[in-house]
């Protein structure tokens, strides 16, 4: 990376601390490593361990898990605190390309906005790009995002009803009308995820910023149901087709907390590279959790469009491939 985008980059970041700070927003701090993580089957996490100093007692390795996102410490402070958060942060992802999209080490904003739900979240999204721009920047990442349901979104470019070929159980035939070849007995999330991959994000529109919204229940997160109950509270956000953030309606509910570690954990470590401790009584931070929305922001990409760059390699201080 040259110095005037190494400049660059560091402006980028001041104008963030900036927007959060004026608003109230509490800046966070939290650890590197966790003992326990969240359950997500769609990553694999980098493992270490802790060793005793030689004249302890016992010399047993305490394992520790490099996070993949804060947002396991971030909701243990809003338990406690009940107040708007942000953090800017080293995170780290196993068993990814490096390089034009991806690096095992990246920097992630995420932010939490009490008493909001998911559409606010996109809004305040929406000023945040907004303030970062200026009176200048690139046209096509000016808001208004294009806001679209994930629903409208198959319509629209897989060119069929996401929920009625579920409901049919015809979304394998339609996977393979486009020319994809799932392997047999391919579950739903895993069917939607197919077709979304390939024939959906390849078609989402370059000349503006695009958020997917209402994403279907079927696939497993942490975000509240809508009142359909076939759609959660979530949105992603994609720039040039390249998905920049997530963000949900946070879930509320132990009881659903303490049901998605179950099943999730139970699946993660059957499948994982890298299998990781979860904590069984984590649900008991959302006893009395307020309401509040959530975003995961991807700063390195988001620093690729500000600057126009395609690649992440090229606004990284130390890309992975050079060290």
């Amino acid at each position: 990376m040259d110095i005037e985008l190494l400049w660059e980059r560091a402006r980028i970041f001041r104008l963030i601390r900036a927007f959060f700070d004026t608003r109230n927003y509490l800046e966070a701090d939290t650890p590197l490593l966790a003992p326990d993580l969240i359950p997500e089957t769609c990553l694999e996490v980098f493992e270490s361990a802790y060793l005793a100093p030689p004249n302890s007692k016992t010399r047993t390795a305490m394992p520790y898990w490099l996070i993949p996102s804060p947002e396991i410490w971030m909701k243990k402070l809003i338990a406690r605190h009940r107040v708007s958060l942000y953090q800017i942060c080293k995170c780290f992802r196993n068993g990814e390309s490096t390089g034009h999209l991806h690096s095992p080490e990246f920097t992630m904003l995420e932010y939490y906005t009490m008493g909001a739900h998911y559409l606010d979240s996109l809004t305040l999204t929406e000023e945040l790009v907004t303030s970062l721009l200026g009176d200048a920047g690139q046209s096509n990442l000016r808001p208004p995002f294009l806001r679209i349901t994930m629903e409208e979104a198959f319509s629209q470019w897989a060119g069929f009803s996401l929920f009625e070929a579920v409901e049919k159980g015809t979304l394998e035939d339609e996977a393979r009308k486009r020319g994809l070849s799932p392997p047999e007995r391919l579950d739903t999330p895993a069917l939607y995820d197919l077709i979304f991959i390939h024939a959906v994000e390849p078609a989402l529109p370059k000349d503006r910023m695009v958020a997917i919204t209402d994403y279907p229940a079927f696939v497993p997160c942490l975000a509240k149901k809508s009142p359909d109950g076939k759609t959660v509270e979530r949105w992603e956000l994609y720039v040039r087709g390249i998905e920049l953030a997530n963000c949900y309606s946070e879930e509320t509910d132990p009881n659903e907390v303490r049901r998605y570690f179950e099943r999730e954990g139970a699946l993660k470590n059957q499948t994982a590279l890298v299998p990781h401790r979860l904590d069984g009584d984590y649900w008991r931070n959302f006893l009395d959790f307020p309401q509040c929305s959530g975003v995961a922001m991807g700063l390195d990409r988001l620093v690729m469009a500000l600057t126009g760059r395609s690649s992440i390699d090229s606004v990284l201080p130390f890309p992975m491939n050079s060290i």
